[in-house]
């Protein structure tokens, strides 16, 4: 009988634990599905949204153009330049060294050929379609061979300030032709989408208020759904690293697989600093690598003195980009000087001992100045100057984004010269689906425009994984 007794309470123990375990996990279900961003909508085009009719959703083909009038424009205002001194040995301490400027403005005006960079710049299909009321510019490129029974897979790629589409011209065909260039037997090939983020380049500026990085997650949607896509991987850096982000945390049932070659992680408190602290003495005890400590410490001057010095951009960005904008839309040559900035201490943070800041050592001066000929000529450099303030003043705690979880597979690739680094562990608490997390053995900010073949095949890698699971 104590038998009978004590099998029936096993049984009711066992039923009961599974009565709880069924609700846990039914609590637990619809909780995890409402960590996503909401998709909503918006206009952004100029005046009120129309009541009636449906929204122009043909897919146009673009290309891009220039005219004598606009190349004289420019050569005027480049020979009406003025320059100030630098100070003796300066290097680029104080920002772009005007010594060297000189010598690129004066291969800008009598070496760059504007017309014959617009060719190369055609050479892949460009198209604009509109979406909440702006246009959308973006390129797409598709493999000119497709084995039998090979599948394509969609990638959209996102730049950031101050890059463009034009950044992805390198990697475009190590991805769309992997096996002419080497990289792989042909197992993984892609179809390229580069949209320029609105008020960058060719596509249209906001006419209203509010344009931040979730407003593009969404027309990104929109787009690649308009493209007849229903799944894609996505890869960004720089605010293409938050855009494609947003995608993920907004629609994740369409996202494939994220890859990313910077990640921001705005997660704080005393965790932060006890890892912090201790991180530098017994790394594997916060779950950093060697690796880790090496690229993060000594903290104070690679977490704070750098990058203080590297963002005060930023500050004026977030908060009156107008003004700042209206010297730099005006002289090419400020134009020039505070992108090209850029391109120097972000792709090596030693290039601030140079004079000519190393631009030279990774780009070749055709590659930057086709960079910043598309913000001159589209007139777009305070329109993507805005773009910080929209993010910063629509979400004054950058940490809101932390808080809403990534659960689609996840590839990160860690440049070593990057602004700032992320290791694993702390990447964790957001991305919770990291398939593959790679120290890059060298490059900076600029990855797909500074090496190319490094980040083609970072993003193999992790698409070969995902494909596998």
């Amino acid at each position: 009988r104590s038998f009978e007794y004590s099998h029936k309470n096993v049984a009711l123990v066992s039923v009961a634990t599974l009565g709880v375990g069924g609700m846990l996990v039914y609590w637990l279900r619809p909780r995890h599905k409402i960590k996503t961003i909401e998709m909503g909508d918006g206009w952004w085009g100029a005046g009120e949204r129309p009541l009636k009719g449906k929204e122009d959703e043909s897919i146009r083909p673009f290309r891009i153009e220039t005219s004598d009038k606009e190349i004289e424009d420019l050569h005027y205002r480049l020979d009406q330049a003025r320059y100030t001194p630098p100070l003796e040995g300066a290097a680029f301490h104080y920002g772009f060294n005007s010594s060297y400027l000189q010598k690129v403005v004066a291969y800008w005006r009598n070496q760059f050929d504007w017309r014959k960079q617009v060719e190369v710049l055609n050479k892949y299909p460009h198209f604009q379609t509109t979406i909440e009321g702006i246009d959308i510019h973006f390129i797409h490129v598709k493999p000119s061979y497709i084995p039998h029974g090979q599948a394509v897979q969609p990638l959209l790629m996102v730049h950031g300030w101050p890059g463009s589409f034009y950044e992805f011209y390198k990697i475009i065909p190590l991805l769309t032709e992997p096996a002419s260039h080497g990289l792989n037997e042909g197992d993984i090939v892609f179809e390229v989408i580069c949209p320029s983020i609105p008020g960058y380049g060719f596509s249209e500026a906001p006419h209203k208020q509010g344009f931040d990085s979730i407003a593009t997650a969404r027309i990104f949607h929109k787009l690649m759904n308009r493209l007849g896509f229903k799944e894609y991987y996505l890869q960004g850096g720089d605010w293409g690293s938050r855009i494609t982000t947003n995608m993920a945390q907004m629609l994740p049932k369409s996202v494939k697989g994220l890859h990313l070659n910077v990640v921001f992680i705005n997660k704080q408190g005393l965790g932060r600093v006890i890892s912090v602290m201790l991180g530098a003495y017994v790394p594997w005890l916060v779950g950093f690598t060697r690796e880790d400590a090496r690229r993060m410490y000594p903290f104070i001057q690679k977490n704070i003195y750098d990058l203080l010095r590297e963002s005060g951009y930023f500050h004026i960005q977030a908060t009156k980009p107008d003004t700042a904008g209206c010297g730099l839309n005006d002289s090419p040559v400020g134009l020039a000087a505070y992108i090209l900035e850029k391109f120097s201490t972000w792709t090596d943070k030693s290039f601030l001992q140079q004079d000519d800041g190393g631009l030279e050592s990774k780009y070749c001066l055709d590659e930057l100045l086709t960079n910043v000929m598309i913000y001159w000529v589209t007139s777009s450099i305070v329109s993507s100057m805005r773009f910080y303030k929209e993010n910063i003043a629509n979400d004054p705690d950058p940490g809101l984004h932390s808080r809403v979880g990534v659960y689609v597979p996840t590839g990160i690739a860690a440049f070593p010269e990057e602004i700032a680094h992320t290791p694993r562990v702390w990447a964790k608490q957001v991305f919770k689906n990291i398939v593959t997390y790679s120290y890059m053995p060298r490059g900076g900010h600029f990855a797909a425009f500074e090496e190319p073949k490094l980040l083609a095949q970072d993003i193999m890698h992790f698409v070969r994984k995902v494909e596998q699971l």
